[in-house]
């Protein structure tokens, strides 16, 4: 019994100081949207005026009337990118890249459920933004951007994986830290016309904490992992996410 408790003991010690980040990010998030109201530059958080809009998505999502050739030109450096660090033998920064992008697609396919179901998905890509959608939440070049953030970012960790932040693994520090820039970026994504969010209670906070931290938690937390939990995450990500796509893709769920 001793032993249970001093386990949960560390297990707080652990937590408490990552909780108290989050709230921190979030808190300040949540002052910079009452200081923001009434931006047209800089939205916090989604709204039903938004909802024409986001009702033309729907309608071109798959569509090729947009296509042009940034699409081949984009595969292209994506390809360059993975086969350079495949021949640098960067296999860890190719694993943080594929968990990443592999736990991106199973967030854009419950989106795009969520707005097949309720009328609406949490976000929305414009079509005039971009030269193919993907699935309702997702653009071809927002996509490709996915594919590479987890390698990129996987390239600023300490090269001790060990290394204490504040009292608290560098990993996850840098997971949020991450999650915190991309969040605060949305903010002003959804003030643009390519980005939609048409819920109220959906913004920069949600994101924050229940998109990018465990985007960013997969990809660093796998890019240090032993090869064996490696292949088994992305073999069970990926596998989910093709079985998700074959089905529900020609039964226009999504």
């Amino acid at each position: 019994m001793e032993n249970k408790t001093l386990g949960f003991k560390g297990y707080l010690n652990k937590a408490i100081p990552i909780a108290g980040l989050i709230l921190g990010i979030s808190l300040v998030m949540f002052i910079l949207s009452l200081l923001g109201q009434g931006s047209t530059q800089f939205i916090f958080w989604g709204s039903d005026v938004n909802q024409t809009a986001a009702n033309l998505a729907v309608a071109a999502v798959r569509s090729t009337n947009n296509f042009d050739w940034t699409f081949i030109f984009i595969l292209t450096v994506i390809i360059y990118i993975y086969g350079t660090e495949l021949k640098n033998k960067n296999y860890k920064g190719i694993v943080a890249a594929l968990s990443l992008y592999g736990v991106h697609w199973l967030y854009e396919i419950g989106n795009a459920i969520i707005g097949s179901t309720t009328g609406y998905a949490l976000w929305t890509v414009s079509a005039q933004s971009t030269s193919f959608i993907l699935l309702i939440g997702v653009s071809w070049e927002l996509s490709m951007m996915f594919a590479v953030a987890g390698l990129v970012m996987s390239k600023l960790l300490p090269d001790d994986p060990k290394m204490k932040i504040l009292g608290m693994n560098n990993r996850v520090v840098f997971a949020i830290g991450n999650a915190a820039f991309f969040g605060l970026f949305e903010i002003f994504l959804a003030g643009t016309p390519a980005f939609i969010w048409t819920y109220n209670w959906w913004g920069a906070i949600p994101v924050f904490i229940t998109t990018y931290i465990p985007f960013f938690l997969a990809a660093f937390l796998m890019y240090d992992a032993k090869p064996k939990t490696q292949k088994k995450f992305l073999m069970i990500v990926w596998g989910l996410v093709a079985i998700l796509l074959i089905v529900l893709i020609p039964l226009g769920v999504i």
